[in-house]
């Protein structure tokens, strides 16, 4: 088994529909590949409407809403794929997306995970790749301390406004949307932590690849589209503490920093 492909599905039953639709006219010459889908309790009748238009799909349907880490570590578990890619269900890959990811891979061995240039839906760029958080980097994110001069700077730097979007780079993280993976480094480096229901788990995941010594770069010769919709920056400011996902975000920066440390 050439590649494993897994979507996490809560409550985006169309939208994995079109990401799946995207997989199915995808250029497989040459490749083996399976699809995991693995349902967080959406109660939407989604693994009926595959077993019916793709029963190709292994679904696997969870009791509970796991959160993003554990609720793939389900579809790592069961993955049989030299390579592993986690993808969410708002994105859609292009006919020679895994062809060129899988090349890329094997033409170099010592990058553990690789991560596509990611486009709107009205194809323009979205930032994909970041470097690591400062301490206060999550608040500049989320409230009017944007506007101040370190605010600024420091999103910056963070969002990698120097950087030609167009240049492969080594980089400290990417986002978690589309993460293409050596499974022997993965087995090496472990799955993602499930303290993190939400929020970080990408983050935490490619710093313990840099740790083992495994490359993360950012490869724009592979391109995807990512309908994206940052839930946690969807609330003013001043509802930060009263927005579950706002919340979650902040849970999960402390989590990170008690883990980790401080910047």
């Amino acid at each position: 088994m050439d590649i494993s492909l897994i979507i996490l599905n809560y409550q985006t039953k169309g939208m994995t529909l079109n990401c799946l639709k995207s997989i199915r006219e995808t250029d497989w010459s040459g490749l083996e590949y399976e699809i995991i889908v693995i349902d967080n309790n959406s109660q939407d009748s989604l693994g009926e409407i595959l077993a019916w238009q793709y029963p190709e799909v292994k679904f696997i349907q969870n009791k509970k809403n796991l959160g993003m880490g554990a609720g793939n570590n389900i579809g790592l578990a069961r993955a049989r794929g030299e390579y592993i890619t986690i993808m969410n269900p708002d994105t859609m890959v292009f006919p020679d997306t895994f062809k060129q990811l899988h090349q890329f891979m094997v033409s170099h061995p010592q990058v553990g995970m690789v991560g596509p240039k990611q486009y709107n839906p009205d194809r323009t760029v979205q930032t994909s790749c970041y470097r690591w958080h400062k301490l206060l980097t999550p608040f500049y994110r989320r409230t009017p301390l944007s506007k101040t001069k370190t605010g600024r700077q420091d999103l910056a730097r963070f969002l990698m406004q120097d950087f030609d979007k167009s240049v492969v780079k080594d980089v400290d993280w990417l986002l978690g949307s589309f993460l293409f993976m050596r499974a022997s480094a993965l087995k090496q480096v472990g799955n993602f932590d499930q303290r993190f229901f939400m929020y970080f788990e990408d983050t935490d995941l490619c710093r313990r690849f840099w740790q083992k010594h495994w490359r993360v770069v950012y490869y724009p010769e592979a391109r995807i589209i990512h309908n994206h919709n940052r839930a946690s920056a969807a609330y003013p400011w001043y509802k930060l503490f009263s927005s579950t996902a706002a919340r979650a975000h902040i849970v999960s920066w402390f989590k990170y920093l008690t883990k980790w440390g401080r910047p």
